[in-house]
């Protein structure tokens, strides 16, 4: 199949994609008794959908299609970048800040780039602030499943490789209870392709069954406030160590966008 090829399917689902999930979050909205909608903004490679509602305090929900030319000193970490520093970067971001403690912040994106490479990339992560182990070992076992119907390698690699992606050095501390990460996935483009779908439609089967199953629990001040102090790492690791953050801003992204990983409200003790 010829790259032109690739990208336009690729394309295709990612803008398809960001639909879906908003759907997913609006009906969520909708059930709880909010007429919370998202606010949509294009700019020049994408368009970026933001949402405040009463059980999403905070989420976005980003399609980008970047063409441009890494900086020299950016490029070298990057495949297929050897005498040529332009790329082609498709994909979709999401994260979600919810109202209540109770319910986790989540985060997903899946992304096809091209250079002289081209490859697939992304992952899924939760973030609670208040312990929950069957919820836990509930997201775990989807995950494993989901992969185990492409290779029953995934799941052990992808999970081990998110808890140490998803890690604090200076704090010493997971920033989540983890989930999968991926990248240069490029040995075979069709089954590649399968799988980031299959990651896609299986995050937005997680958010609809978190979230409605706990978006209607009571919670108090003494956990907001653990919450507030939980999203303080999450600014920590988005800021200081995430891939994402730093390829976005080092290939022209929108900063909006790139930035919308951060919670409306947090606390440092």
């Amino acid at each position: 199949m010829k790259i032109q090829r690739k990208k336009k399917i690729a394309k295709d689902w990612f803008i398809n994609l960001q639909k879906i999930i908003c759907k997913s979050i609006e009906e969520l909205e909708s059930q709880y008794g909010s007429n919370a909608k998202f606010n949509k903004k294009k700019w020049k490679f994408g368009e970026l959908k933001t949402i405040k509602g009463k059980v999403i305090e905070k989420g976005g929900v980003a399609f980008s299609n970047v063409v441009g030319e890494f900086p020299n000193e950016f490029a070298a970490k990057i495949p297929g970048t050897k005498n040529n520093n332009n790329f082609w970067s498709s994909g979709v971001s999401v994260v979600l800040h919810p109202t209540n403690p109770k319910v986790p912040a989540m985060h997903f994106n899946t992304r096809f780039i091209c250079t002289q490479k081209n490859w697939f990339g992304g992952g899924m992560d939760v973030t609670p602030c208040i312990r929950d182990d069957k919820e836990k070992k509930k997201i775990h076992n989807i995950l494993k499943n989901m992969c185990n119907n492409h290779n029953k390698k995934y799941y052990p690699k992808y999970k081990k490789w998110c808890d140490k992606y998803f890690y604090l050095p200076h704090r010493s501390e997971s920033r989540g209870i983890g989930g999968i990460f991926f990248d240069y996935k490029m040995s075979n483009w069709e089954k590649d392709f399968l799988f980031v779908k299959d990651v896609g439609l299986t995050f937005n089967y997680l958010v609809k069954k978190i979230i409605e199953k706990k978006m209607f629990l009571k919670w108090n001040k003494k956990e907001k406030e653990i919450q507030l102090i939980k999203r303080g790492r999450y600014v920590e690791f988005n800021l200081m160590y995430d891939r994402g953050t730093k390829f976005g801003l080092n290939s022209g992204g929108n900063p909006e966008t790139i930035l919308m990983s951060m919670p409306p409200v947090a606390k440092w003790k």
